[in-house]
């Protein structure tokens, strides 16, 4: 299997490799929460997601966040991914806050720089497996020419390009996660976000994808992953431990 550094995952000397010091600089903080809340209302009743996380991640990190269902783990989650915006605290990313941004730049910030992967896949039923990975390159503007050549060297690195013609209906779901993992990464993402990413696998896909993601990793992404799986969580630097809203602990796992 071809490593992410052969498959040229950076325009070298670009403007955008410079702005964001992409994968090889000296580690650096990606993610710094504080005081992060996230509070739900409806009609009379107030529920409390978040009670007030303070979080740092550093570039590089492969991070997980376990805890009961329930407890604010994917609240967290799309917090950190710019999907839904907070109630209060603040959440720096790549060295800008959050809460200063229009939706315009957040969106951009989000575009650019945070791949996400999701427990049920996600993909657009009625697009082939190369179409739903081409995706998010048409949303980021990307020339017909470098989209080509970014798709053949993903589907190539997680050995789906024999079946890029196929509809997702027609993949396993370990190939289907492998789509969603070549979505994620083809925009080359600082960040990449995966949701309880081996839910839907069994034993044997749920450790190729586990496997995949620590070489993404050793390769210089920065992972957060949810997780229920203590077997999942053993891959990542650190395990945070999120109980009815709040950081109750956090564990190393291993040497960065």
């Amino acid at each position: 299997m071809r490593t992410i550094e052969e498959l040229s995952f950076r325009s070298k000397g670009s403007k955008r490799e410079k702005d964001l010091h992409l994968w090889e600089n000296e580690p650096q903080m990606i993610i710094e929460t504080k005081e992060l809340k996230k509070v739900f209302q409806s009609s009379d009743i107030q529920t409390v997601a978040l009670g007030g996380i303070n979080l740092s991640i550093e570039e590089g990190e492969f991070t997980s966040i376990m805890g009961p269902s329930g407890c604010g783990k994917s609240t967290l989650l799309h917090l950190l991914g710019m999907i839904d915006d907070a109630t209060d605290g603040e959440y720096t990313f790549m060295g800008k806050k959050v809460s200063r941004l229009s939706e315009k730049e957040k969106n951009r910030m989000r575009k650019e720089n945070i791949g996400f992967v999701f427990q049920n896949f996600n993909l657009i039923e009625d697009l082939t497996l190369w179409e739903n990975i081409e995706l998010p390159l048409i949303y980021q503007g990307i020339k017909k020419s470098e989209r080509k050549r970014r798709v053949s060297e993903v589907i190539e690195l997680l050995e789906i390009s024999h079946r890029k013609d196929l509809l997702p209906v027609q993949l396993s779901g370990g190939q289907q996660q492998r789509v969603a993992v070549a979505r994620a990464i083809v925009g080359r993402p600082r960040l990449l976000l995966a949701d309880e990413p081996t839910g839907n696998l069994d034993s044997m896909h749920s450790e190729e994808l586990m496997n995949m993601l620590n070489e993404l990793n050793k390769e210089g992404m920065t992972i957060v992953m949810v997780t229920h799986s203590q077997h999942d969580a053993s891959y990542s630097h650190r395990i945070v431990h999120l109980f009815d809203g709040f950081i109750i602990n956090e564990n190393l796992n291993r040497p960065r």
